[in-house]
């Protein structure tokens, strides 16, 4: 059986494959992520996963390797990682008391074999109505600038986020359910 392997510097993704019960490396990819190409929400999502994928299935072509994407996006407008604390706290108030979407892309490839899977979710969160004081509170306890859109669904994610349409664990920024199922048709199963 092939090993897994996620090219993923995101330890919310590392943590989600582990609480899931699958043994996996990870391999940080050397790929920067794209938020400023002439694309939709959807397709950069997936070319930023695939292009970390492949990044780490050159090295390793043996191995399975998951590479993933989330991007946040109010209306037509893509919203990254925040620059700075100043920027995160902006992203805040913009999504505050509205909702946008959360999408996730997913590459999955064995290059000795030549299979792949890409597939992507995506689901709806509103927010909250925040105040400056909530939003200043909320990025103290938080470390929101690797994080797309400044927040995290988990932990503290509660004081901001009113609901969630959609797969939570695609929020936290890999959709557990839909990879699972891609995970088994290359033979990894959780060890659980």
């Amino acid at each position: 059986m092939p090993s897994l392997v996620l090219a993923s510097r995101s330890p919310r993704r590392a943590a989600l494959l582990s609480e899931g019960g699958f043994e996996f490396e990870i391999v940080s990819p050397r790929v920067p992520e794209k938020f400023d190409v002439p694309l939709t929400l959807r397709e950069l999502t997936l070319w930023n996963a695939i292009r970390k994928g492949m990044s780490i299935a050159q090295t390793r072509p043996g191995a399975v390797v998951l590479g993933a994407d989330t991007l946040v996006a109010l209306g037509d407008q893509i919203i990254g990682k925040p620059a700075d604390l100043n920027e995160a706290s902006q992203m805040l108030r913009r999504l505050s008391g509205r909702t946008h979407e959360v999408c996730s892309a997913v590459f999955i490839y064995h290059q000795t074999s030549g299979k792949s899977a890409a597939f992507r979710d995506i689901s709806r969160v509103r927010f909250h109505r925040l105040n400056n004081g909530t939003i200043q509170n909320y990025v103290a306890k938080i470390e929101p600038l690797d994080k797309a859109g400044a927040y995290a669904a988990q932990g503290s994610g509660a004081e901001i986020i009113a609901k969630i349409e959609g797969s939570f664990t695609n929020v936290v920024g890999l959709p557990m359910e839909k990879t699972i199922a891609a995970l088994a048709k290359f033979g990894i199963h959780p060890k659980i």
